[in-house]
């Protein structure tokens, strides 16, 4: 393919016009631009029965298709271009494509993707065959002749252009790297300019086509594609092939321009009714049908004006972002089919394309300046280190002058005063905000900061260490506190068993040695069960315990007058539980609804119950009388006069 004159002067009006946006720095709105193009009748043809289609073409920008509520009536469509089952490669691409990649030459983005249910040709569309190639091999072919043509241009004589290639697709919501397929499930993001990246993919320089060729047809066999009822060769996945143009200035003040362009083949929504797809086939299509619903919803909420646009719902999506009410020259190319079986698909993504064509984008020009032009030689070794050492002593000497004599620091600075009267409005207010900051907030990193980066890096690896050794002690110190209170445990449980045949003496038990503490917790009042003979009297007492019950021995006798071994009965010190009655009885007849809550087991119904019954019957003549009240057992007194005795003792 050869490009003549006009296309050249094209290039050049375009990069006049590049530098027209740099001067007045405005975003031009560009709407995105839909062709519908239908393929053509596939179905085999019977002798008797004449094929039926159920769209037609009106003229190059309408078609319509029949009404499924009523067959005499048709609907009618309006866009950018409709193309018929007749029309050729070339003519799509020269009426639809073509006039979007002289952006690119001036930094602007531009993207071209199939959109259509499976079987309607949206593969052909953008690769097809060596005879009638598609949108991709006429782009990349005609973008290195436009970058060649611009070199060689006497107003270009200081840029140079380079093209690199990506090739990914998204199989199963997973992005992976066609060009090298052991890159997975890459990751895709968004920089501080808000472009969207894929970190990690692979990047391919092409200076010619047959470089693109040599990556491109190896990563093309690479898709996933896999044959159904509807298709032999039908894609399994999106693909996205990311052209990347950079023109950049060899002399001051170095400018440097980037754009890129998208050529993206959507895999089509399928009816699995239709495609007959299982296992594997239907994992697939259910992922497939998915990003295209999100990508649905992104369209609709961008045609509403909603605040949120679900972008990051799909990888798809995310991809799109830029194409779809981002900052790029869109072109959607509609693939349709004209059989009745096709009818709701065709219906489907005609009304996707009217929704589509609604959508606004804003493009501009990515452009970075250097103002420091680079050396052409790296500095050797040893003049860095003699540079480096030079600003270091600077530095210091500088720091002892402004520490030694403040007066002559705040003349210096009264020297490099800035002129604010002779900036921009929106500069000084940058410059003010980082005075303010650096103000209040510069001192506390001050101390950090103008340590040598040696001595910082050596502070922070001791500190580390300290933290590492803090761990260590505490957890030996839980496991010595751990082991002491087993031990203690097990003395305990000797003891118990040493004490259940013989009366306690003061000796038995021994208390915690008072020089040595293994535990930093408070020592707590332990309530303990000591066992009595017969009905003598508590020999000893435990220095932190409290005796609560009695230990009886109770023998039990057989039906044939044999006794068993004696077993002990529980019973609670007499002194102890007629105290605790009598305090219970006297907060039964005089507590409000608030101190009776403060018993155990006496929630807010009980106690109004209790008040109640006060009320009508009069005062309680001993605690027992609770059993008159509804839905309390004798069980449930006793359970409660002991739990608030206890509950008395250990407080």
């Amino acid at each position: 393919m050869v490009l003549t004159g006009p296309p050249q002067r094209e290039s050049v009006s375009m990069v006049k016009r590049a530098s027209m946006l740099d001067q007045h720095k405005k975003s031009s709105c560009a709407r995105v631009r839909v062709a519908v193009r239908l393929r053509p009748y596939m179905e085999e043809k019977e002798e008797d029965k004449v094929p039926t289609a159920c769209v037609r073409g009106l003229d190059s920008h309408s078609l319509e298709i029949v009404n499924w509520r009523n067959q005499l009536e048709t609907m009618q469509y309006q866009f950018d271009a409709f193309y018929g089952d007749s029309a050729s490669q070339r003519e799509i691409y020269m009426g639809s494509v073509c006039h979007i990649l002289p952006h690119l030459l001036i930094g602007q983005n531009a993207s071209v993707f199939a959109y259509g249910p499976t079987g309607a040709g949206k593969t052909h569309t953008m690769l097809g065959n060596p005879d009638q190639p598609g949108v991709i091999p006429r782009a990349v072919r005609e973008l290195l002749q436009m970058t060649r043509m611009a070199a060689s241009a006497p107003e270009n004589e200081n840029w140079t252009y380079t093209i690199t290639m990506s090739y990914v697709e998204i199989y199963q919501e997973k992005v992976m790297d066609l060009l090298e397929p052991k890159n997975k499930d890459l990751p895709i993001r968004e920089d501080k300019d808000h472009n969207i990246l894929i970190p990690g993919v692979t990047l391919k320089t092409i200076n010619s086509f047959g470089d693109f060729d040599e990556h491109f047809i190896p990563a093309s066999q690479n898709r996933t594609v896999a044959s159904t009822k509807l298709n032999d060769r039908s894609s399994r996945s999106h693909a996205v092939l990311l052209i990347k143009v950079q023109k950049s200035q060899q002399v001051a003040p170095f400018r440097q321009l980037i754009g890129k362009l998208y050529l993206i083949d959507l895999a089509g929504s399928e009816d699995n009714r239709r495609t007959g797809n299982q296992g594997i086939r239907l994992k697939e299509s259910g992922a497939i049908n998915s990003s295209l619903f999100t990508l649905s919803k992104v369209v609709d909420a961008l045609n509403q004006g909603l605040p949120r646009i679900p972008y990051r719902d799909s990888k798809l999506t995310r991809l799109l972002q830029d194409s779809l009410g981002g900052s790029a020259h869109s072109v959607m190319i509609t693939n349709i089919a004209p059989e009745q079986t096709y009818y709701f698909d065709t219906l489907t993504a005609l009304n996707f394309a009217a929704k589509s064509k609604q959508i606004i984008n804003k493009p501009f020009s990515r452009e970075t300046t250097q103002t420091v032009a680079a050396q052409p030689a790296m500095k050797r070794p040893r003049e860095e280190a003699e540079a480096t050492t030079s600003s270091r002593q600077r530095k210091k000497s500088k720091t002892d002058s402004t520490e030694s004599s403040p007066n002559s620091s705040m003349e210096s600075t009264g020297k490099r005063k800035l002129n604010l009267a002779s900036l921009d409005s929106a500069v000084v207010e940058r410059l003010l905000k980082l005075d303010k900051i650096l103000t209040e907030k510069g001192k506390k990193e001050a101390q950090l900061l103008s340590t040598p980066k040696r001595e910082r890096m050596a502070l922070l690896k001791k500190w580390e260490e300290s933290q590492m050794e803090i761990e260590r002690l505490k957890e030996k110190q839980k496991e010595l506190e751990q082991k002491a209170m087993e031990a203690e445990a097990r003395l305990e449980k000797s003891n118990n068993s040493d004490l259940s045949d013989s009366s306690v003496s003061e000796n038995t038990f021994r208390a915690p040695l008072r020089g040595r503490n293994t535990s930093t917790a408070k020592v707590k009042k332990v309530l303990r069960v000591l066992p009595m003979q017969g009905n003598s009297q508590l020999q000893s007492t435990i220095e932190e315990g409290i005796p609560v019950f009695e230990k009886k021995k109770k023998k039990q006798v057989t039906c044939d007058g044999h006794e068993n071994q004696p077993t002990w009965e529980m019973n609670m010190r007499t002194d102890l539980l007629e105290s605790g009655k009598e305090r219970i009885l006297k907060l039964l007849n005089t507590g409000s609804v608030k101190e009776l809550k403060s018993l155990q087991r006496i929630g807010d119904k009980k106690a109004k119950l209790i008040i109640g019954w006060r009320e009508v019957n009069g005062l309680f003549k001993n605690v027992e009388e609770l059993e008159c009240l509804e839905g309390i057992s004798a069980k449930q007194v006793s359970s409660f006069i002991k739990a608030n005795i206890l509950s008395s003792i250990s407080s």
